[in-house]
């Protein structure tokens, strides 16, 4: 038996939403291979795409604008370059619509229905595939009805250019005006032990409505995995220096949490960020956490934490090392929690 075939024996997939595919339990999201967390090693970023499939990862999440296209082009070299059985078996998850600037700055989002199969066009190029298992529009279009813009992914399915229709960072009501168009597989939204808003009215809605959760963030952007520092210098580049709980006061009570959380770790006999990983992996079997791991070793810890069985107690102790609503700052700055539907 190979270790992949062992991992996935061991691991049971679980489905996105009552439409949605069948995924490993863990997703592989790219997006700081190419944006956003400063400079990435494009060898060690092929070379965890390829450890991820060969561990048995299905899910593969991007977005056409993560490094202007550089990470579709990068997961398309990824994909030409494995073993055919891991390239069949890989699933793209990829987000759009954002519109950007020569020095990269976002200038808002287009969810027109030609602009979607614009988009869809240009994605399917830079992948080298011929279709996109799940595609979802990164931000709603305050200026277009979601009805419209899940219209024009519906019609991409009828054509056979995407097989699932997801959404990102919606609030409930947008759930369901969604998904009375067409069948939605999952929602993509930040979910972590210190981003427990969902909880509250998106996640029982999304359960009603029988849409998967696929949770960014799990490690809120290296925050509480127990790798950073408050001694820790972010390059220019890096979005982390203008994230407010990076910033002053916020990092050293977010982190004075992880401390906390460390201790829980440390009597279980792992890893901060195995623990919070688990944690999101507990809270049901339709979620599947992304982790953004951006090199090899990041990954097997990461795939660790499949092996972590929470218990009652354990469970007990997480919540009162992280209680929820327990972190300082908002999760973006203000400007970009403007454009979260979520949190409206």
């Amino acid at each position: 038996m190979t270790t992949n075939e062992s991992t996935q024996a061991t691991h049971p997939t679980r489905t996105l939403g009552t439409t949605g595919p069948s995924v490993f339990p863990l997703g592989l999201g790219c997006m700081g291979m190419s944006a956003l967390y400063g400079e990435a090693d494009r060898a060690e970023s092929l070379a965890t795409i390829h450890a991820a499939l060969d561990a048995g990862v299905t899910l593969l999440d991007t977005g056409d604008f993560y490094g202007m296209g550089h990470n579709e082009l990068l997961i398309g070299e990824a994909l030409r370059t494995a073993p055919a059985a891991a390239r069949e078996q890989a699933l793209t998850s990829v987000k759009f619509g954002a519109l950007r600037t020569v020095e990269g700055g976002f200038t808002g989002y287009d969810g027109r229905p030609e602009a979607v199969k614009n988009f869809l066009a240009y994605s399917l190029q830079r992948l080298g595939r011929d279709h996109i298992d799940i595609y979802r529009i990164a931000r709603v279009d305050p200026d277009v009805p979601i009805e419209e813009t899940v219209g024009a992914i519906a019609e991409a399915v009828q054509a056979g250019h995407v097989r699932h229709i997801g959404l990102s960072e919606v609030g409930a009501d947008t759930l369901r005006r969604a998904a009375a168009v067409a069948p939605i597989a999952d929602l993509q939204i930040e979910y972590s032990l210190i981003s427990r808003g969902i909880e509250q009215e998106i996640l029982p809605t999304a359960r009603e409505l029988g849409i998967g959760i696929t949770a960014y963030g799990v490690l809120s952007r290296g925050l509480i995995s127990g790798h950073f520092t408050r001694e820790r210098t972010l390059a220019p580049d890096d979005f982390r220096g203008m994230s407010p709980r990076f910033q002053g006061d916020n990092l050293d009570r977010n982190l004075d949490l992880v401390d906390a959380l460390r201790k829980v770790a440390d009597d279980k006999g792992v890893s901060v960020a195995q623990t919070a990983i688990a944690w999101v992996l507990s809270r049901g079997e339709d979620i599947v956490p992304l982790v953004g791991a951006r090199r090899r070793d990041r990954l097997t810890e990461a795939l660790g934490a499949m092996q972590v069985v929470l218990s009652p107690a354990d469970l007990a102790a997480i919540e009162e090392a992280v209680p929820a609503g327990a972190a300082a700052g908002e999760r973006y700055p203000a400007a970009q929690m403007a454009h979260l539907d979520s949190e409206h």
